[in-house]
């Protein structure tokens, strides 16, 4: 096993921004970056034993600063939504930015996204990491406490990427940490996902208003396009879907094994298999269909539909859900949580 750091370019400020490069004995690649504790891409094999990327992403520093749609970030203080972007805590009211209105989004304009962390390098017999961290502090983006963060990307000889997250405060604050990366099994440039067929170990979702915030239902799936309990193309019963696509936080069945299988997804033409476990409650299923003309690496332009994502996280707008699960983290408690990526062929 391999990896290997070099320059990816400097910030605005002058930072200089890193890219690690790591490889198993299979062959299969993957790229990080601590600009935003990025996965920026992964090459696997096809069934033929062809190599192709599976994630969307950019080519340059530059590309990830002006990225919109996170490509491949890691999403804190909290994923997804907050209602009016604003929580009470000990009868102390926060307003955060509102930065898809009227919600706050993804833990600000400037979250951990947009975030330069520091980088450790791992090597074991059978597996290569490299960790993340950072103290996001006091304050940042509206959030109390100094929250010290780390994300960790392994990969091992069994072709599995695991991302682990670690934080601890010294305040008592919401947290939501999860990865936005784009996936296409196909390999990225040969058109859709519509006919990757999908399974979520999900029977139900969780309904949202017109700003996407849960009512705080969690609805069934069994009879309505949501369905994904068995596997079903991606695009199968999407034209059902109001708002022209998939953006919806699905309520995993957990099993005993705190690590447990949420999804799978197959791609039939080349035989791609992905299979996904997490300790985390929810996966968040987006379609990709908000992408239009936007430009990727070596200058692909990417359309709609053409990378989804499977986003293992809490629910949206928790801290304002007293009967969800909580994603308040006090001092005395370490948060913790994993998502594991097992690649392979059929």
């Amino acid at each position: 096993m391999d990896i290997r750091g070099e320059t990816f370019g400097k910030t605005p400020d002058g930072v200089k921004i890193e890219k690690f490069n790591l490889s198993n004995d299979k062959g299969l690649t993957a790229s990080v970056t601590n600009f935003g504790a990025i996965l920026m891409s992964l090459k696997v094999p096809d069934r033929a034993g062809r190599f192709e990327e599976v994630t969307l992403g950019f080519d340059t520093l530059q590309d990830y600063i002006s990225d919109i749609w996170f490509f491949g970030a890691t999403i804190g203080r909290y994923a997804n939504r907050i209602a009016n972007g604003r929580f009470s805590l000990d009868g102390v009211e926060y307003q955060l930015a509102q930065n898809s209105p009227p919600s706050h989004l993804h833990g600000g304009p400037k979250g951990f996204h947009k975030m330069v962390w520091s980088a450790e390098t791992l090597s074991y017999e059978d597996s290569i990491s490299v960790v993340f961290s950072r103290l996001s502090p006091d304050g940042e983006e509206g959030y109390p406490g100094n929250l010290s963060v780390t994300v960790t990307y392994t990969l091992n000889n069994r072709n599995e990427l695991a991302i682990d997250y670690r934080a601890e405060t010294d305040k008592t604050t919401p947290i939501n940490l999860t990865n936005h990366t784009y996936w296409n099994l196909k390999g990225v440039g040969n058109g859709d996902v519509l006919e990757h067929l999908l399974t979520l170990h999900a029977e139900s979702y969780i309904p949202t208003d017109e700003d996407r915030i849960p009512t705080g239902e969690l609805r069934a799936v069994q009879g309505t396009p949501m369905d994904f309990t068995r596997p079903v193309k991606i695009g199968a019963r999407i034209d059902q879907v109001t708002g022209g696509g998939y953006n919806h936080c699905y309520v995993l069945r957990k099993e005993h094994d705190p690590l447990a299988l949420a999804a799978s997804v197959y791609e039939p033409l080349t035989g791609r298999t992905m299979e996904i476990y997490t300790t985390e409650p929810g996966m968040q299923f987006y379609s990709g269909h908000f992408l239009n003309h936007y430009r990727g690496r070596g200058g692909l332009l990417l359309e709609k539909y053409h990378g989804f994502c499977l986003e293992a996280q809490h629910f949206p707008n928790s801290v304002n859900q007293p009967h969800f699960p909580s994603t308040l983290l006090m001092p005395e408690k370490n948060y913790r949580q994993t998502t594991l990526y097992k690649l392979s062929t059929r």
